[in-house]
């Protein structure tokens, strides 16, 4: 099945087209996709500078990860759901997205890169102040994530 006739088919479903056809439901969603963007970002933001050390020194990098890991968890939910019911009430539009296609592609890197370094670096405090992993997995994440948002922006500019 092409991507544009698969993403016909799941936007057609009566829960994507409620979602979408709804003046306040749709907004919504979008709002609170965004502004749970701030919480989750800032958080992601704040590891991986401690991750680099260039912020919060005074604070050990397996606290400030205890800390808030709660909030990240927390916010990755309410982004991945909020998202995924604003894309599938548009999914022929945003299947056929290039800027889509790479977000995808970029989340996916995410999810590997949180995989691969877990034991490493986020969940092993014995390693957190070593050094050149840690700051390797810093901006692994940064960059991945900046490029996470600038597609997710870049999305609305496609026609």
């Amino acid at each position: 099945m092409e991507p544009l006739a698969l993403g016909q088919g799941v936007q057609d479903l009566p829960f994507f087209s409620a979602i979408r056809e709804s003046h306040y439901l749709y907004p919504v969603l979008l709002s609170t996709h965004l502004a749970t963007l701030g919480l989750f970002g800032g958080v992601i933001l704040a590891t991986n500078l401690r991750l680099l050390g260039l912020a919060l020194g005074e604070i050990p990098i397996a606290t400030l990860l205890d800390r808030l890991r709660r909030w990240k968890y927390l916010g990755l939910a309410v982004m991945v759901t909020t998202g995924g019911l604003i894309a599938g009430s548009k999914a022929s539009e945003y299947l056929a997205n290039p800027y889509f296609q790479a977000k995808m592609v970029m989340l996916t890197l995410v999810g590997i890169h949180g995989v691969m370094l877990r034991a490493a670096v986020y969940r092993n405090p014995s390693l957190y102040e070593a050094g050149p992993l840690t700051r390797t997995a810093g901006t692994l994440s940064l960059a991945l994530w900046i490029a996470v948002l600038s597609l997710g922006r870049w999305i609305a500019y496609f026609d």
